[in-house]
């Protein structure tokens, strides 16, 4: 009965939006690569971030959309990194890496919490995926999509169309330089 309860409450819980922009939360993505992405440093660029599964098929079209996008605007400022997030993500993300021919960074995190946390998503609701968020130049997330969102409906397109937006805007400003700077 309290199983029930719970379920039915978690189905009726409206889903509350996530704070938008708000800045990058820190979370380590060990990439792959054997190299460590920390989203909270991404400045200067902007980035999508996909949390997915690997065997997911809305994932794997998304990941293929970001990677032709990426293609193309990647040289004018636009980076893409994937973070697999199914059990045995570790093991699986290469073989996904390479059935997909992806040419940007992928990782993994299977901590569910940690993941939903980030993303301000209900610890209780089920979590749809794919997960994209744009972080713009200054650090920010800007825009998060659910992979029920009506976003995936044009998904190419809509990617496009907002990663383009965000690189016209500015860029971070440079620190101001310390008084005494350079002087002995």
């Amino acid at each position: 009965m309290k199983t029930l309860l719970l379920t039915v409450l978690a189905l009726a819980w409206p889903a509350a939006g996530a704070t938008l922009p708000r800045p990058v939360p820190p979370m380590s993505i060990p990439l792959i690569n054997g190299q460590t992405v920390q989203l909270a440093d991404l400045k200067g660029r902007v980035v999508a971030v996909e949390f997915l599964l690997t065997t997911c098929p809305a994932c794997q079209r998304c990941s293929a959309t970001l990677n032709r996008v990426y293609k193309d605007l990647g040289p004018k400022g636009f980076d893409v990194i994937g973070v697999a997030t199914n059990p045995m993500a570790h093991m699986l993300a290469s073989d996904y890496v390479k059935k997909l021919g992806l040419t940007f960074p992928v990782g993994y995190n299977e901590n569910q919490d940690q993941i939903k946390e980030f993303l301000q998503h209900p610890l209780i609701q089920i979590m749809k995926v794919p997960q994209l968020i744009f972080i713009d130049k200054q650090g920010q997330i800007r825009a998060q999509y659910s992979g029920i969102d009506e976003f995936f409906m044009n998904e190419e397109a809509n990617m496009r169309a907002l990663v383009e937006k965000l690189l016209a805007e500015p860029g971070p400003k440079p620190a101001a330089a310390k008084k005494g700077a350079g002087k002995k």
